[in-house]
């Protein structure tokens, strides 16, 4: 047997985009917002595979009626299940078939948070949002269609399409690559179950209003205890559920914030 020249390395293939399948009466407006900034990078780069589909392209009659009055009567009209099913089902039976889980956006669905973007994020194969419109949808759509049931928020939008980009861009902040500098994800709100501690720029002056000399001072452990510092007493200040949500401060943050002259915060919070 001969000996020949070292077969090349293979090269690495890249990692499929994230894939998001977005199912909205208006794919216009998902479309525009997706096209730009962060979502935008993410698509051109092919980190993120975001495609809409146009509910109203499953309706069969002239005026691609969608919705219909609920039974029972009251005010306002539903979204019917048939188009709904029916743009799914489409979907779901093409060649490229379709991300689960399949997600209705619902005033009555599980709170969206940092931790279920996280959760979506490392979902394998991506997910898919149906954006809900008028006063509901109907019930055997969540009940039979969908795999749950997603809230932003505890009030009440038109329609689902607002909802929908929250969760995306949220989602696509934690995929590999989106953002290029992966340090940015760690120090953001919520991360850590805190606030982000308070950023600023140049000028160091600016209309005598001024800069905290630590973060001057070239010192990467001082600007470091800093910041954690900071964080703790936003959030203890703004959002002290975020606190026992993650059960209370522990010994080293408490020392830290008596180190920094926080003992007041402290007493005020439970914390001699």
């Amino acid at each position: 047997m001969t000996k020949g020249a070292a077969d090349p390395m293979p090269m690495a293939m890249p990692a499929p985009a994230f894939r998001v399948d977005v199912f909205t009466l208006f794919p216009e407006v998902v479309d525009h917002y997706g096209s730009a900034s962060i979502l935008g990078r993410a698509r051109d780069r092919g980190h993120l595979d975001l495609r809409t589909h146009d509910i109203r392209e499953a309706t069969h009659d002239v005026h691609r009626t969608v919705d219909d009055s609920p039974f029972g009567g009251g005010a306002g009209m539903v979204l019917a299940p048939g188009p709904a099913f029916e743009a799914v089902e489409q979907v779901a039976d093409s060649p490229d078939g379709l991300p689960r889980p399949l997600l209705l956006l619902s005033a009555s669905g599980r709170r969206f948070d940092q931790e279920v973007a996280h959760e979506l994020a490392a979902t394998p194969g991506g997910f898919s949002l149906l954006c809900g419109r008028y006063e509901g949808v109907d019930q055997r759509v969540a009940d039979h269609l969908c795999d749950g049931e997603l809230s932003i928020g505890d009030y009440v939008l038109a329609g689902g399409e607002l909802a929908a980009l929250v969760v995306v861009e949220a989602v696509a902040r934690l995929l590999p690559g989106v953002l290029g500098n992966e340090q940015s994800t760690d120090e953001e709100s919520f991360a850590a179950g805190l606030l982000e501690y308070p950023q600023y720029t140049r000028p160091a002056e600016f209309r005598e209003f001024g800069t905290p000399e630590v973060l001057r001072s070239g010192d990467h452990g001082r600007v470091e205890a800093w910041r954690r510092t900071q964080s703790l007493v936003r959030t203890l200040q703004r959002r002290p559920d975020l606190i026992s949500r993650r059960g209370g401060l522990t010994d080293e943050e408490v020392r830290l914030l008596a180190a920094h002259g926080e003992v007041r915060l402290l007493r005020e919070h439970g914390y001699d």
